[in-house]
């Protein structure tokens, strides 16, 4: 279906899909801008032109080289040739004050000449250079001659000056054609591969590498000429060549190495964590043994368990709730129906639920209806909700045998299920024994209480909310230098076990400082030696936040839109989002070179490091077995400061599947035009009034105003507004979510008014407003803060969690799986498993059941090489 066109220049698409050409990617209105440091409208002839000439580096300890040589003779060649001019002169001049002044020539140029070495001198064109110095040649030094009173240095300087600016820039070139001379092709740029009409500079570190000013001035604009010739960007670690960003193991990602005592004392107390629910799963294998005994009337020790074939490539997931399934399951001879333990369980219990589909449909109104306008006639039409069937009936023998699913549900109703298994018949409760055996070997003293957070509450605490009668008010935020530290991990435990958020200031300070522009990031994706991946790179899917849907639009305009901004042509700020991008599931395969920078930036790596964090159980699931897709990803955005109410750049509250660390890499602020704010408020009288007529129309409910009598003003490191719940909290939250979904807008800006999950449905975001009034209703509010430039975000499983852009963010996240929540994990599990069939967050992506099992093996087989070690 073809889409439709507004005035407002929004193209829309029935199936929500929304193309924007490279032709129209700007908006016809749009605000003047200052170019970005990754953006030159200057040739590269024009930018060496105003390259800053460079100082010397002293080194004694490594040996000279050919740039230090360069610049060594150019400096005697100019004082010798100083000192010849100023004999000439003195033979000249007859007078004592004559003589006088050349001597203090002759004492004061060599001294000069040194300090302006040191100077940052711009270069000019050697011809305009010449004739310049030319002219001051012959006038300063006849004045210079007939007026002895002029004062001499200022006199000195002006000669000098354009002389020196001259020999600078013969020395700059004197040494690219050197390098020239001597590396022959191979005097390039290790950025650009380019050497032609180009100033080179020779790391003096490495004495290998060279880069040329325009690639300095481009890509490192926080690097002079001096310091690449100190230290080049490659021996830095900051090189953002396309070599270097598809290299990895380029730099050290971990920050702090484990002791033999430590990697013991941290694997006890991750066996510690998981023996309980390893013990859970083990008893409903007991218990479906048991029944199974009954059917086959026999003992439970004497069950034969036949084996069910898969690959460790594959995922076994329940046909009926699709949930992972581990071990025991049943599963039919005739149609391979496989069904898990608890469905099992539901079904003998006679409380399956059916799981219908969910028909999640917004009707589209048109374009001028999502700002403000009236509905379009006839745009489209919802369809009608789901209507309610006669339930099918699936019940158990009076034995404790399952039928087959009916053909409804997907079998074939006729056989009946068979009780299969995938690991070896008595390991896991080999494991559990084995695990307890540990334990009462080798006990430890529980730790001290390493919190501070009541005695320091301005440097270790950060207000997050208000709550009466409260102690969490509060959360623990810890700098980057601190968390190496033991004791502050033992700090940071006390407060995850409380279900609690924390927040690291100042993350990207334990970095080499690799760019996260998102142009490197997609220069380098461009060049990606997959030609299949490079390819798709000229365009990219994106979310247009206002209507909610997914727009395709050039890949330069969105980075470009990033640090100038978009708009519509009605002045409303178009806010795009890319989620999970790259496109893939390997964002350490794309861009290894930025998962090693993310990595090395992360703090408390024993829990969040995706690679080894020996507290992180997602890393010990063996090779050769299919693992979740736990990140890193990044997540790029617009973003503005004032709550716009309707389109703004926002993560909608949702709970994620495990714990998670958010990073923001970088901002860029885009500074809204008076003209454009003065539009933004006429359009939100609009977006009010269309509202209070709609409520009004639909349940007849006045909407309450907005009254807002403080203006807040977000520190200019600020770059994304947090919203996280506390667990308990949560009943209430999906309680007034229930209550008031009609006043939640959504896709194409149409009305919530189906809820099958108010968090795990991902449709609603609390403004101000709804905030206060789930404050002032139920009594619960969430920890709210703004996220800096740098800070980690560490998000507990099973806290739900939005999140507002104040600018354009460039954000990198990851999931873990600590010891602490792993129950969390389970609750979320079984949550999901009771979404309708195609709800978009029903499929069981964990799998926590396996990785606690294989977490236990893998923690025991390393404290058995510890202890033999130790022996």
């Amino acid at each position: 279906m073809e889409g439709e066109v507004a005035t407002n220049g929004v193209i829309l698409k029935h199936n929500g899909v929304k193309d924007i050409s490279l032709e129209t990617c700007w908006p016809e209105k749009k605000k003047p801008v200052e170019a970005t440091s990754l953006s030159s409208g200057s040739s590269d002839i024009e930018e060496e032109i105003s390259v800053e000439c460079p100082k010397r580096v002293a080194n004694q300890r490594r040996k000279r080289s050919k740039a230090d040589e360069i610049k060594t003779k150019s400096s005697r060649k100019r004082k010798c040739d100083d000192e010849n001019k100023c004999e000439e002169n003195e033979k000249k001049q007859r007078s004592s004050v004559k003589k006088r002044a050349t001597t203090w020539k002759e004492e004061e140029v060599v001294v000069d000449d040194e300090k302006k070495c040191e100077q940052q001198l711009q270069l000019v064109p050697s011809s305009k250079a010449t004739s310049r110095s030319r002219s001051k040649k012959s006038v300063s030094v006849d004045t210079w001659l007939v007026n002895n009173e002029i004062d001499v240095s200022a006199s000195e300087s002006e000669l000098s000056d354009s002389h020196l600016k001259t020999e600078y820039f013969n020395d700059c070139r004197s040494m690219t054609r050197s390098l020239k001379a001597n590396l022959g092709e191979l005097a390039i740029c290790h950025q650009c591969s380019k050497g032609e009409r180009r100033y080179l500079f020779i790391c003096t570190f490495c004495e290998v590498r060279l880069y040329c000013f325009p690639c300095i001035k481009k890509w490192y604009p926080h690097l002079s000429t001096d310091d690449v010739l100190e230290k080049c960007p490659f021996c830095r670690g900051t090189c953002n060549c396309c070599t270097c960003l598809h290299s990895s193991g380029l730099i050290e990602t971990s920050k702090r190495k484990l002791d033999k005592y430590e990697r013991f004392y941290h694997l006890r107390y991750l066996i510690v964590a998981m023996l309980p629910f390893l013990k859970k799963l083990c008893k409903a294998q007991d218990q479906e043994i048991e029944t199974e005994a009954k059917v086959q009337d026999s003992m439970a020790s004497q069950v034969d368990i036949s084996e069910s074939l898969c690959s460790n490539e594959e995922r076994v997931f329940c046909n009926h709730c699709a949930t992972s399934i581990v071990d025991l399951h049943r599963s039919c001879p005739k149609c391979s129906y496989e069904l898990c333990l608890n469905c099992c369980q539901e079904i003998r219990g006679g409380w399956l639920s059916e799981r219908p589909e969910c028909q999640l449909q917004f009707e589209y109104k048109g374009t001028r209806y999502i700002h403000g306008e009236a509905a379009e006639p006839s745009s489209s039409s919802v369809p009608e909700d789901e209507t309610k069937t006669q339930p099918i009936k699936w019940n158990a023998h009076e034995n404790g045998s399952i039928p087959c699913a009916p053909k409804e549900l997907g079998g074939c109703g006729d056989s009946v299920l068979e009780l299969k298994r995938i690991l070896p018949v008595t390991w896991m409760s080999d494991l559990e024994q084995k695990a307890e055996t540990f334990l009462a070997s080798y006990s430890i003293k529980p730790p001290m209480s390493y919190c501070r957070c009541s005695s320091d509450m301005s440097s270790l605490k950060r207000k997050a909310a208000s709550r009466d009668g409260s102690s969490d008010n509060y959360l623990y935020s810890a700098d980057s230098f601190d968390v190496l530290k033991q004791e502050e991990l033992l700090h940071f435990q006390e407060h995850w076990s409380k279900g609690e958020p924390v927040i690291v200031r100042n993350a990207l300070n334990n970095t080499a400082g690799l760019s996260w522009e998102p142009m490197v990031m997609w220069r380098a994706l461009c060049d990606n030696v997959d030609s299949a991946v490079s390819s798709n790179m000229s365009d990219v899917k994106a979310i247009d936040c206002l209507a909610n849907c997914e727009v395709k639009i050039n890949t330069q305009c969105f980075f470009e839109g990033y640090s100038k901004g978009r708009t519509y042509e009605n002045f409303w700020p178009e806010m795009l989002k890319l989620k999970d991008w790259p496109p893939s599931d390997k964002f350490e395969n794309l861009l290894p070179r930025h998962c090693d920078e993310f990595i090395s930036a992360l703090p408390f790596q024993e829990y969040s490091d995706p690679r080894s964090g020996i507290l992180n159980i997602a890393t010990k699931l063996p090779e050769g077995l299919l693992k979740p897709d736990l990140g890193p990803k990044t997540y790029i955005a617009y973003g503005t400061s004032d709550e716009l109410g309707r389109g703004d750049s926002v993560t909608k509250l949702h709970c994620d599947m495990s714990d998670a660390v958010n990073i923001l890499m970088h901002t860029a602020e885009v500074t809204l035009s008076e003209e454009q704010m003065a539009a933004i408020a006429d359009l939100k009288q609009k977006h009010k009034q269309q509202n209070e007529k709609e409520l009004q129309e639909q349940i007849g409910l006045e909407e309450e105003e907005v009254v807002s009598d403080e203006f807040v003003v977000y520190d200019e490191t600020g770059g994304a507004l947090w919203d996280i719940f506390r667990r308990e909290d949560v009943p209430k939250l999906e309680e007034y979510l229930r209550k008031h979904c009609i006043e939640f807008r959504h896709t194409y800006c149409s009305r919530v008014t189906k809820v099958y999950h108010p968090i795990h449905d991902q449709s609603y975001f609390l403004t101000v407003e709804h905030k206060r009034k789930l404050k002032a209703e139920f009594g619960i509010e969430p920890w709210t803060f703004v996220q800096k430039l740098g800070e980690a975000v560490f998000i507990p499983a099973g806290c739900p969690h939005q999140v507002r852009n104040l600018k354009s963010c460039t954000k990198v996240a990851v999931d873990f799986v600590s010891p602490e929540n792993i129950d969390e994990c389970l609750r979320l599990t079984d949550e999901f498993r009771q979404l309708p069939k195609n709800h978009k967050a029903r499929e069981d992506k964990l799998e926590i059941k396996k990785m606690v099992i294989y977490a236990v093996e893998q923690a025991l087989k390393e404290v058995e090489t510890l202890l033999l070690d130790r022996s």
